[in-house]
């Protein structure tokens, strides 16, 4: 069950690749995530931060200027994923071929 529930929450395409983006690499303008993950679509950029905001693993901030600016920080659920996010990295660095 507790499974089941983990897949439920992290179960989009590109969760896992915006948890790691923030988490890693400091990335937390939405502009920028949609760069470093390249083909995604604005739309399912939005679903997905607005799902992670909503399971708790991300804080939105908006700053109300103009033009718009709204980061993107983890929170303490969030940051305690990052362990889990680190144990998954050095997994795939030793089993899974380079591409």
């Amino acid at each position: 069950k507790t499974m089941s529930r983990i897949q439920k929450i992290l179960g989009g395409k590109w969760k896992l690749e915006i948890l790691y983006y923030i988490g890693f690499c400091d990335v937390r303008r939405f502009g920028a995530l949609r760069r470093q993950l390249g083909e995604i679509t604005e739309s399912s950029l939005t679903k997905q931060l607005r799902e992670l905001e909503a399971d708790g693993f991300l804080i939105r901030q908006d700053f109300q200027e103009v033009p718009p600016r709204v980061e993107y920080t983890l929170s303490g659920l969030g940051r305690s994923f990052m362990e889990v996010m680190d144990c998954m990295k050095t997994w795939g660095n030793c089993n899974l071929p380079e591409e």
